[in-house]
């Protein structure tokens, strides 16, 4: 049994309080804590995205989270002003999509097949393994 309890992401920004727009917009919600300068989001049960100003790392992280209702959630984003760039579709029918923040860092998405059909739920829902599949040449 692995000793991890929890998982805190974090993504570097270059402008705190841009970043902290721009999450909010593409979280659907505003940060659930801030301790210092990291800003945080509560994803899923045990599961908190953060972000923290360093413009000399910023652009440099990507984070991938599967989800369930690939299609809504892209259309939430649409409506926020979000772009994503196009949609994947792996050999195992996985679809992914990236989604970068303003300062280039790319949070990733990624649709089991099974989960195409499924009712839209936060945004971090649990990893699949079914998702170990990505195109040649990608990790």
């Amino acid at each position: 049994m692995s000793a991890i309890t929890h998982l805190f992401a974090g993504v570097p920004v270059s402008d705190l309080d841009a970043g902290i727009d721009w999450y909010t917009r593409f979280l659907g919600r505003p940060p659930d804590s801030r301790v210092g300068e990291e800003v945080l989001w509560e994803i899923d049960e045990h599961a908190w995205l953060f972000i923290e100003p360093n413009a000399a790392r910023a652009g440099a992280g990507r984070i991938t989270l599967a989800v369930a209702g690939l299609d809504a959630l892209l259309e939430r984003f649409a409506a926020q002003g979000i772009e994503h760039e196009p949609i994947e579709t792996y050999s195992n029918g996985v679809r992914h999509v990236n989604v970068p923040d303003p300062d280039g860092n790319t949070i990733a998405f990624a649709e089991p097949p099974d989960a195409a059909s499924a009712s839209p739920r936060s945004v971090g829902t649990g990893a699949s393994p079914e998702m170990t599949d990505p195109p040649s040449g990608r990790a």
